[in-house]
């Protein structure tokens, strides 16, 4: 009889060993694709702010150019050059 104990003892330990194994596995396995979403996430934004800078660099360069100067002048402010006529879309 105490042989009989035993062995389903054992039987019980080993199914909640078992048991608790894959609840250990379940549970690092989430916390991995939660990891990974993060990192997918991040990659992203760096590549984003990587494109913001390379756009960003661009215009640095050509700031000074006297085209861009001219540009800025008509779009933002409503500068035109003199004895330049101006036509106006009554539409708009």
């Amino acid at each position: 009889m105490k042989k009989f104990f035993k062995s389903k003892i054992y039987k019980v330990l080993f199914v909640a060993l078992i048991v608790y194994a894959f609840y250990i596995f379940y549970n690092q396995q989430i916390k991995l694709n939660n990891y990974d979403n993060e990192k997918q996430y991040y990659n992203d934004q760096i590549a984003d702010l990587n494109a913001q800078k390379e756009e960003l660099i661009v215009e640095k360069e050509n700031v000074n150019s006297p085209e861009y100067i001219e540009d800025i002048a008509r779009e933002k402010l409503d500068m035109y050059l003199p004895n330049e006529k101006v036509f106006v879309d009554m539409n708009k």
